[in-house]
């Protein structure tokens, strides 16, 4: 792999001038069909013209190529200190052409189920061949798994195999995955250092993966197409009633988010303006039984009234307009956490 940039002449006011674009990250070969392709267009006299055509090749040839250069983290780490910015900092010492993003650095601590969530709540929407590294890694350094998981859709997911992918696995299936060597993709000099892979495994491979420094198949050995997964309560349809988990919080306004489909809640016959009757349970202890109105928005009610609606994900959700559900009624979120939906 080459750090290069690419020469584009134009021609302003008589004057000819040397444009460098870049810099681009470059395997040899590809290098090799750039070149063939400037001899191509060397009958062309005209530099501003021959200086157009190949700018407009640059940009055909490199789009595919650029997509496969997105790297996005996510992790229980928070702000407060340097532990995202190492991270970030190996990746760029790995390319620095790399384009970094963010999921989000305020999973609370040790919570892998909220991990799992955020990376399906976010994943679909980022193009074929993005590379994702999570870190929510409370047994680092221990005998748990380190992996990268290449799923149907065409992501990638570096983590350890901790539940972690539980809900990827699910809803966007496992094409293959892959044990990480930890010999010869781990951060030089790293080996006395056990408690932060973050920094030396995932962030490390994650990046050598995005930027095509490896391949899949050399991050390491094959392993099944199975995964660590966390049990929770499937969405389900039985005499009359709809089950359900509540995954996550809508944290900013504590709203109450639930896998519960559309599709399945048709199974119910509740129209827009019916009351809903509510079961949530924590561990199958109740915690709250209750009526919510089904609207499509929060504006069709007064502030203060319970509500039920389809959140952006399209899953059914509780809320209060203009006031917190969760804070209300103490109702939280994870996979112990149940809802049960009737027609009132």
């Amino acid at each position: 792999m080459f750090v290069v940039k690419i020469i584009v002449p134009v021609k302003i006011s008589g004057m000819t001038f040397i444009i460098l674009r870049g810099p681009f990250q470059l395997t040899f070969f590809q290098i090799l069909i750039y070149m063939k392709l400037l001899s191509c267009f060397s009958f062309i006299k005209n530099i501003r013209r021959k200086g157009q055509i190949l700018a407009m090749l640059m940009v055909v040839f490199l789009r595919g190529y650029s997509q496969n250069n997105i790297l996005v983290f996510q992790s229980d780490f928070g702000l407060k200190d340097g532990a995202v910015s190492a991270m970030k900092g190996v990746a760029m010492g790995v390319s620095p052409g790399l384009k970094l993003f963010d999921i989000t650095h305020e999973i609370p601590a040790y919570n892998i189920w909220e991990a799992s969530y955020r990376l399906v709540q976010t994943a679909p929407y980022w193009p074929e061949g993005t590379v994702f590294v999570s870190v929510c890694d409370p047994g680092v350094g221990t005998q748990r798994k380190s992996v990268v998981l290449l799923t149907k859709s065409g992501h990638y997911f570096v983590t350890p195999d901790n539940g972690t992918l539980t809900l990827i696995a699910e809803q966007l299936g496992i094409r293959e995955v892959r044990e990480i060597d930890e010999v010869k993709n781990r951060r030089k000099n790293s080996n006395e250092s056990y408690t932060f892979h973050g920094r030396d495994v995932y962030a490390f491979t994650g990046a050598k993966l995005a930027s095509k420094q490896i391949t899949f198949e050399q991050v390491g050995p094959k392993l099944p197409n199975e995964i660590v997964s966390i049990p929770y309560q499937e969405p389900s349809f039985d005499q009359g009633k709809v089950k359900g988990t509540i995954p996550i919080l809508d944290i900013q306004y504590g709203n109450v988010w639930t896998d519960i489909d559309k599709k399945l809640f048709a199974k119910l016959g509740i129209k827009v303006g019916d009351d809903i009757h509510v079961q949530v349970f924590n561990d199958k202890a109740k915690v709250y039984e209750g009526s919510v109105k089904y609207v499509n928005t929060f504006g069709e009610v007064k502030e203060g009234v319970d509500v039920g609606y389809f959140n952006s994900l399209l899953n059914f959700s509780l809320g209060i307009n203009m006031a917190s559900f969760s804070e209300k009624y103490k109702v939280f979120s994870g996979n112990t956490w149940s809802i049960v939906l009737s027609k009132k």
